[in-house]
């Protein structure tokens, strides 16, 4: 994906993320299954992943460079971005607790909602101000995965709220099971 399929991406992903969570009822929101999250803390943990992502790219580009280091390989495609991604959970891979969520009440859904979409329009802003070379060179840490180039950092990003709306559409299912 090029710089504007991401940005692109990026929104589509976030806002059917939360039209969907907006879509549930306050009792879907809260549910719970086997001790698995809610929908509510879902959403926090979408919110608590994007967040720091957005913080990043405020900082100037030679920072980045000088904190986190430049590639020194290509970057991988979205699909080994998400074969990694799934090998790292399969093999028990968890948030760490910067990205636990809180219990999230139904009262907080449409602040978080709002931050997380005004995150997401930052964010989608600050990659404006990035070369599609720049994209490939940039290093940030990504806590299960490690070093990610920025492209690589985005197809997460990208992924990683699909993969929780599917967590929270199977959670519901079996609930009602």
């Amino acid at each position: 994906m090029n710089r504007e399929e991401i940005i692109t991406a990026l929104k589509e992903k976030h806002n059917a993320f939360i039209d969907y969570t907006s879509s549930l009822t306050d009792e879907e929101f809260s549910a719970r299954y086997n001790e698995k999250w809610t929908a509510g803390q879902q959403l926090d943990h979408i919110y608590r992943s994007v967040k720091p992502l957005r913080e990043a790219l405020l900082l100037p580009k030679f920072m980045l460079k000088l904190v986190f280091g430049k590639a020194n390989r290509p970057s991988r495609t979205y699909e080994a971005v998400v074969e990694k991604y799934s090998i790292k959970l399969e093999s028990g891979g968890k948030a760490s607790s910067k990205y636990t969520p809180n219990s999230i009440g139904i009262d907080q859904k449409e602040g978080l909602s709002k931050s997380l979409l005004k995150n997401i329009k930052k964010l989608s802003t600050k990659i404006n101000a990035y070369t599609e070379q720049e994209l490939d060179l940039i290093i940030l840490p990504h806590p299960l995965l490690g070093k990610l180039t920025l492209r690589e950092m985005l197809y997460f990003t990208i992924y990683h709220v699909e993969h929780h709306t599917e967590i929270i559409k199977r959670n519901l299912r079996n609930s009602q099971n």
